[in-house]
């Protein structure tokens, strides 16, 4: 199953967090962090990023 990661792009706009189903993004002073243990890999999270900086990675 194909998971995502977040690049340095990040502006911290917290939209990929607010879309997320199932709660696996957290956001810190680096940006956004995916848990792939939580990912269902659905990708609503790079299909709402304002900077384009969620990746899919297999």
């Amino acid at each position: 199953m194909a998971t995502y990661q977040v690049t340095d792009g990040c502006c911290f706009c917290t939209e990929c967090q607010f879309v997320c189903p199932v709660g696996a993004i957290t956001m810190d002073s680096g940006g956004a962090h995916i848990d792939g243990g939580k990912c269902i890999g659905c990708g609503k999270c790079a299909q709402n990023c304002a900077s384009e900086a969620i990746e899919r990675k297999e």
